[in-house]
C-alpha cells in the first residue's frame, strides 16, 4: 500500500511531462501567449527537475523490502557500469546545450515551436537515437533494488520506451525524411553490434539534412 502513492506520482509526472513536451502546447502558447515562448523551453527544464524531487522522495521514504544488492566484484562491475554511464552523458550530446536548456531563447527572446537545435549526430547517436536513455537505463539497473527502486525503475523504463516514440513522431516533423532515414539505421534504445553509421554514413545525412534546409 505504501508504494500506491509512488506510482500515482510517476504516472501524474510522466502525463505532465509529456503533455508539455508536445507540439501541441507549444502551439498553443504560440498562439495564445507568444510572449511565454522564449521562457518555455527553460520553464519546461526547470519543472522537470523540481517535479522528480516529490518522487525521490517518496522513493527514499518507504523503500519497502530489498530485493538485490550488488556485492563483491558484481558491485565493482555495477558501479564501473554507472560511472562510464555517466562520462556517456558528458561527450553525447549533439546540441548546442545553451538552446537545450532554453538559456539562448531567453537571452535573445526568440520563441519558435520549431527545434532549436537542428539535427546533429554525436558518436553515441551513430550507435543508438537516443542514447541519454541508454544512458539513463543502465544508471538505473545498476543501482541496488528495493521495492520502490523496481517500481520507479520500471516506470520509467515504460515511460522511456514510449517517451521514445513520442519524442520522434516530433523529430520526423522537424527533420522529414533525413530522420526517417537515420531511424532505419539506427536502433532506438539499445545499442544493436550489426546496426549504426559509420562515421561518412553520418556525415553524409548531415550534408543531406543542410541541404534540405537551405532548399527550403
Amino acid at each position: 500500500m505504501e508504494i500506491i502513492p509512488l506510482a500515482l506520482f510517476w504516472l501524474i509526472y510522466f502525463v505532465l511531462h509529456s503533455t508539455l513536451a508536445a507540439l501541441g502546447a507549444k502551439r498553443w502558447v504560440a498562439r495564445q501567449h507568444p510572449d511565454w515562448l522564449p521562457a518555455y523551453r527553460l520553464i519546461f527544464n526547470i519543472l522537470a527537475v523540481l517535479l522528480l524531487i516529490p518522487g525521490a522522495w517518496l522513493t527514499y521514504q518507504y523503500p519497502g523490502d530489498a530485493l538485490w544488492q550488488w556485492q563483491g566484484y558484481a558491485a565493482w562491475a555495477a558501479n564501473g557500469i554507472a560511472g562510464v554511464a555517466l562520462l556517456g552523458f558528458l561527450f553525447s550530446s549533439p546540441y548546442d546545450l545553451q538552446a537545450f536548456l532554453g538559456l539562448r531563447q531567453w537571452r535573445a527572446r526568440t520563441g519558435r515551436v520549431e527545434d532549436e537545435e537542428g539535427f546533429r549526430i554525436s558518436p553515441l547517436h551513430r550507435f543508438v537515437r537516443h542514447p541519454w536513455y541508454f544512458l539513463g537505463l543502465l544508471l538505473i539497473w545498476t543501482r541496488d533494488m528495493n521495492q520502490s527502486m523496481l517500481l520507479s525503475s520500471s516506470m520509467i523504463t515504460l515511460y522511456l520506451i514510449i517517451g521514445s516514440r513520442l519524442e520522434e513522431h516530433k523529430l520526423l516533423a522537424y527533420h522529414g525524411n533525413v530522420y526517417r532515414e537515420y531511424m532505419a539505421c539506427v536502433p532506438g534504445l539499445l545499442p544493436l553490434p550489426w546496426k549504426f553509421l559509420r562515421r561518412n554514413e553520418a556525415d553524409s545525412l548531415l550534408s543531406k539534412q543542410k541541404s534540405d534546409v537551405i532548399s527550403q
